[in-house]
């Protein structure tokens, strides 16, 4: 039965095109939680950093349900840039403009 349902999903995912693969991907990861790191630029310095984050979500209008410019999260602030949480940094709500901040999202490497 095992695998009868291996063989079915696996027909199934390699139907779809990349981008549904990519959705179903994200979506499961949205799911599962992500250990991710964001750094956050001014020009090429490096000037905040959060670690542990799971996601980061689109804001959308209460309204019109449309995408607003910016994003948002949860994350640990890495004070020192030395990408260890340690004691007294605490899990903060961050966001950021899609327009103004220069930012790299990636998983974590620890």
């Amino acid at each position: 039965m095992a695998i009868w349902i291996g063989a079915v999903s696996l027909f199934l995912l390699a139907s779809c095109t990349q981008e549904q693969q990519n959705k179903i991907s994200r979506d499961i990861q949205n799911w599962t939680g992500t250990n991710g790191v964001l750094e956050v630029y001014a020009g090429d310095k490096l000037v905040r950093r959060f670690l542990k984050i799971d996601k980061l979500s689109t804001a959308m209008g209460t309204d019109d349900n449309k995408p607003r410019a910016y994003r948002y999260g949860y994350g640990v602030l890495d004070e020192n840039l030395n990408f260890v949480v340690d004691p007294g940094e605490k899990k903060v709500y961050f966001e950021f403009s899609d327009y103004a901040t220069n930012y790299v999202f990636f998983e974590g490497p620890r």
